[in-house]
């Protein structure tokens, strides 16, 4: 399974919100469209970072009663991990788990292409373990062969 094989179903809408933009603005955005994150780009529509409500959260005690107001530029995260269409499902994993991370952007020839989840990656890997479940079924079965 692949990246592309998500996106499918998915889609490729991606959740976008500037740097100058409040706390207040990317929540209310995040709540709107049901989201946990939302990717962080500038004037050019370029990739300068992602906002998570894990970010948010980490930062009240940083920030307290000041957190609406401050910018999103001062708690994104700059170094985005990203990610592209033929990479497995396994890689994929693999790099949520060693980065701590839930969601990561799609990238291809520098444009963003979608977003995927941690929620995204083990439904499809559900959806794929329950397909080879039943296709073994069937062998065993003898039905279909």
């Amino acid at each position: 399974m692949f990246v592309k094989d998500i996106i499918k179903v998915k889609g490729t809408r991606v959740i976008t919100a500037r740097p100058d933009d409040t706390i207040t603005q990317a929540a209310t955005i995040m709540k709107q469209k049901e989201v946990g994150a939302i990717i962080i780009t500038d004037d050019k529509n370029k990739l300068i970072g992602i906002l998570s409500e894990r970010d948010m959260a980490r930062a009240i005690p940083d920030h307290g009663d000041d957190l609406p107001k401050l910018q999103i530029k001062e708690l994104m995260t700059s170094d985005v991990v990203t990610c592209h269409l033929d990479d497995t499902i396994d890689e994929i994993m693999k790099l949520m788990t060693s980065g701590r991370f839930r969601h990561i952007p799609v990238v291809e020839q520098e444009k963003i292409v979608g977003t995927i989840s941690i929620g995204d990656v083990v439904k499809s890997r559900l959806a794929h373990l329950e397909h080879q479940t039943n296709h073994m079924r069937d062998f065993i079965g003898g039905r279909g062969y």
